[in-house]
């Protein structure tokens, strides 16, 4: 007991940075939540202050009046959801095969997959969307999902993680007649809990967020995203309307909290394991 209480007053310095670290990284979203129940005086003030004098929920309030934050609201849970599960799907399939199936061309294609991983995505956008527009999908859930189904980062991830899966477990049920299919489905996937909640984190995080392809493919208001639908209509006549987007901001970032604390424990054992640092 006594090495062990030792050992952590010589560890005072990392406790001291991550407590920064957390400071850092936390007081961003506690101004933001502060800052959306301020009157407009109090967030347009100089200099800014940290606690409201008086306290409105007036921000809200216009926040569901002028939105139509159902619309909003579904074709962002829609689109969010159908990449994710798109991704969860079609990344295992690849790490699968990636990983326990001998085919000729699989090093290179493994590595055309980590070469899309260094390239950006700006240098991708436009052809992306002119490759949409020619499909006939823009302004349409195809378009605003179909490009994110598959992520070079979730099957790099996928691949690790199966890539440690033990290879007589498989190649036993190889002997009793289950084909691949049934492998995948029935062995490998209920195996890969931990990096299938990272995953789908990851990926619902990214596309929850996304703001420049649904503003670029979304041409009718029934088809914006919350994020598309916050930028715009929190742009008043003269200057932005800082207390609706804060607004709008907690309602986006609500979502993604409650993901993320459900699965924590699944997201830091799914980074531990695969080697995804």
């Amino acid at each position: 007991m006594a090495t062990r209480l030792r050992s952590r007053k010589g560890h005072w310095w990392v406790y001291l940075i991550l407590t920064i670290g957390l400071v850092a990284v936390v007081s961003p979203f506690l101004w933001m939540l502060v800052s959306s129940v301020k009157p407009d005086r109090e967030i347009n003030s100089s200099p800014p202050t940290w606690l409201p004098e008086s306290y409105t929920g007036e921000h809200y309030a216009e926040l569901f009046r002028r939105l139509d934050l159902t619309t909003y609201l579904t074709n962002s849970v829609l689109v969010a959801v159908a990449v994710t599960l798109g991704n969860l799907v079609f990344c295992s399939m690849l790490g699968y095969v990636l990983t326990k199936i001998s085919f000729s061309g699989r090093r290179l294609l493994f590595g055309l997959v980590m070469g899309m991983l260094m390239v950006p995505g700006m240098v991708t956008f436009v052809p992306l969307f002119i490759l949409v527009s020619n499909a006939g999908m823009a302004n349409s859930y195809a378009g605003l999902i179909l490009p994110f189904l598959v992520q070079p980062v979730g099957v790099f991830l996928m691949r690790q993680f199966i890539g440690d899966l033990p290879d007589e477990l498989i190649d036993a049920a190889r002997v009793d007649g289950a084909g691949e299919p049934r492998i995948f489905a029935g062995i490998v996937l209920p195996l890969c809990g931990p990096a299938l909640a990272t995953l789908g984190i990851i990926t619902f995080l990214s596309s929850w967020n996304n703001f420049l392809w649904p503003l670029v493919v979304a041409q009718t208001e029934d088809m914006y995203t919350m994020p598309v639908a916050l930028a715009l209509y929190s742009v008043g006549q003269n200057s932005i309307e800082y207390g609706l987007l804060l607004a709008g901001a907690v309602v986006v970032v609500v979502p993604v909290l409650v993901l993320f604390v459900a699965l924590q424990k699944h997201f830091t054992q799914g980074i531990a394991t695969t080697g995804f640092k």
